[in-house]
């Protein structure tokens, strides 16, 4: 049985106007009553003394808060997973990293989300945050609108989560025994090249093996400021995604039989077989380019390849799966038979990708990106010849 009342857990280390942002988020969000957790878990590190001090002074009117400073560096992975831990103690978990945003209706969401996965094995977490670009690409990126609230994605959420103790111990079970993934299939090569401090990796992973997913929402709860710190190098505002700011909106969560916004690890729609009347199990969908290999007869990317080409679509419609649905003929995907060998005489328009994701673009603007990055690349190769 879901608690109704998961603590919220805010992970810190090293950044102090971050914690002070994320904490006045929460003081004006709305609550459904008065009696809940908030634990601030902090990172040991040095001169992180403003950071135990904004946690200790900040005042929470909706229950109880905990504050907890950790005896020795724990490094980010293994402080996310003893914050996940927490789940067996309270039911439920709700954590965020510090420098998250968070909408006036997140528990509102969190709460309703937990409980509608209470019973579905194939959810493995819930998702506050709405990803808006594709990670692997920088490609824009939209779940299709199914009706649905919710869409599904086969790629755990750090900017924002939740989990039920019953999640999180599937997670910790399979956990144990897949320590190294350098064996596993199908994960995306960005994230096996992420640093073993990563947690999230891991927990893609599992959702990859286990073929679960993380429930995400429509309208993100969460936003994320992406503030310089120990695994970034810059502030940058290339994550910030629109935020829900209304209260107490109730949700309608679709089932995953019912969905059409559903997604593997490579943000590619797994449902669009059905529309071209191939089964799931002989269709690479490869949209983005992003596959190196399709291992099933059938191909649908936007690559240009020497294979016979069953059909072609259009890059036109948003998001772009629906230039699939809708049967939106062009030049830009195309539906190979792997099993042939042809010549493809279409060239990849590699400018029409490019305003598909930009959408608009100012050329003053054009050439004050190419001034500015020039002159970024001096300074650091100044910088390297300095220090020789």
């Amino acid at each position: 049985m879901i608690d109704s009342n998961p603590p919220i857990v805010v992970v810190g280390f090293n950044r102090p106007k971050s914690l002070k942002r994320v904490l006045r988020s929460l003081a004006n969000a709305y609550y459904p009553k008065d009696n809940i957790p908030l634990i601030i878990s902090i990172d040991r590190g040095k001169d992180n003394g403003d950071v135990v001090e904004i946690a200790n002074q900040f005042e929470w009117k909706f229950g109880k808060k905990i504050v907890k400073y950790a005896p020795e560096n724990l490094g980010l992975r293994k402080h996310i997973l003893q914050c996940g831990d927490l789940s067996l103690e309270y039911g439920s978990v709700i954590v965020l990293e510090d420098d998250l945003y968070v909408s006036p209706n997140f528990y509102y969401y969190t709460i309703q989300s937990l409980k509608f996965s209470e019973d579905k094995d194939y959810i493995g977490g819930i998702s506050l945050y709405n990803h808006q670009t594709n990670v692997h690409t920088n490609d824009s990126f939209l779940a299709v609108d199914d009706g649905f609230d919710n869409w599904y994605f086969q790629f755990a959420s750090s900017w924002g989560q939740a989990w039920t103790k019953d999640q999180w111990e599937k997670f910790k079970k399979w956990y144990k025994d897949n320590d190294d993934l350098s064996t596993k299939q199908g994960i995306p090569r960005n994230v096996t090249s992420w640093s073993n401090k990563s947690w999230l990796k891991y927990f893609i992973a599992f959702l990859i093996d286990t073929e679960t997913y993380f429930l995400y929402p429509k309208i993100s709860l969460t936003t994320n400021f992406s503030d310089a710190g120990s695994h970034v190098n810059l502030e940058s505002t290339g994550y910030q995604v629109s935020l829900l700011t209304t209260e107490k909106r109730d949700y309608a969560f679709g089932k995953l039989d019912d969905a059409q916004g559903i997604y593997d690890a490579f943000y590619e729609n797994t449902t669009l077989g059905n529309y071209l009347g191939i089964p799931k199990e002989d269709l690479c969908v490869d949209l983005y380019g992003y596959h190196t290999a399709p291992g099933k007869r059938f191909w649908l990317t936007s690559s240009i390849l020497d294979y016979k080409i069953v059909k072609s679509f259009s890059r036109s419609l948003r998001p772009m799966e629906l230039n699939v649905m809708y049967d939106v003929p062009g030049k830009d995907f195309f539906l190979y038979d792997t099993d042939l060998k042809a010549k493809n005489h279409f060239g990849a328009n590699r400018y029409k990708r490019i305003m598909y994701s930009l959408r608009h673009v100012l050329y003053k603007d054009l050439k004050f990106l190419f001034w500015f990055e020039t002159k970024a690349k001096f300074k650091r190769l100044s910088r390297k010849v300095l220090r020789k």
